[in-house]
């Protein structure tokens, strides 16, 4: 008898925990660092994602942040949008908020996705129960350029914020209930969170724009520049101290 074709979630799973631990064994065994290590992981994880997905589903269409784009993808209903390495700073630096993202967007929605953490993958066929909200809230912001929104929100709210590297890893902590709130306003792409939000969709989280618009993904413009993934019973407050920013 054959086994069973894996089904888009296990194999967006294997793919991205594949692709971490390739990262991981590179980070220790090649012998660089910094951004030479950065790229050397961007190109080594691509290879291996975009190879298994010509041998695995040869239908669909590829987005990745490392491989060139072509407008072939917009006529297809099936396109699998990847992440190879987010966090190429952080992962060169020796740290370990960085991430791998395979997400499957059908007809624009962040349908399937998986996120491989260093040691850890967290897959939207696999959710688990919310973790009780922390009080006060927390919200994950970039380390470098804190979002405008994000530190008016936080004030509002008495939340504390908790810097912290790739888009994968922010998303992910409010999944894990590390932290309750992700608001990022500083300009992203399609990859940077197809897959954070595939996931944490699944948990049941709030996810969409900042104005409180849909995701939508496979656009001819892969500029998607902001991003909120929060508790449902937070959203509705969040988005309206988002707009008062925009009002003032």
């Amino acid at each position: 008898m054959v086994a069973d074709a894996m089904t888009d979630a296990e194999l967006a799973a294997e793919l991205a925990g594949e692709a971490a631990r390739l990262l991981v064994e590179l980070r220790e065994t090649s012998g660089v660092n910094g951004r030479e290590l950065g790229q050397l992981g961007d190109e080594r994880a691509n290879r291996l994602i975009l190879d298994r997905l010509a041998t695995e589903r040869p239908a669909d269409a590829v987005l990745s942040e490392e491989s060139k784009d072509t407008p072939e993808r917009l006529t297809r209903s099936r396109v699998w949008i990847i992440d190879p390495l987010d966090g190429t700073r952080e992962y060169g630096e020796g740290r370990d908020d960085w991430a791998v993202h395979v997400a499957l967007a059908v007809d624009g929605v962040a349908s399937v996705g998986a996120v491989a953490l260093p040691g850890q993958v967290l897959r939207s066929d696999q959710p688990a129960p919310l973790a009780p909200p922390n009080r006060p809230p927390r919200m994950v912001v970039s380390r470098t350029r804190p979002a405008q929104e994000a530190v008016h929100v936080a004030v509002s709210l008495q939340a504390e914020l908790v810097p912290m590297g790739s888009a994968g890893a922010k998303a992910m902590a409010v999944v894990l209930g590390q932290s309750d709130i992700y608001l990022h306003s500083g300009g992203q792409y399609e990859w940077d969170n197809c897959a954070p939000v595939a996931v944490a969709r699944a948990y049941g989280l709030h996810c969409s724009r900042i104005d409180g618009s849909a995701l939508v993904y496979n656009c001819a413009d892969v500029s998607l520049p902001d991003l909120l993934i929060c508790r449902k019973q937070d959203a509705a407050r969040v988005l309206k101290l988002v707009a008062e920013i925009g009002a003032a």
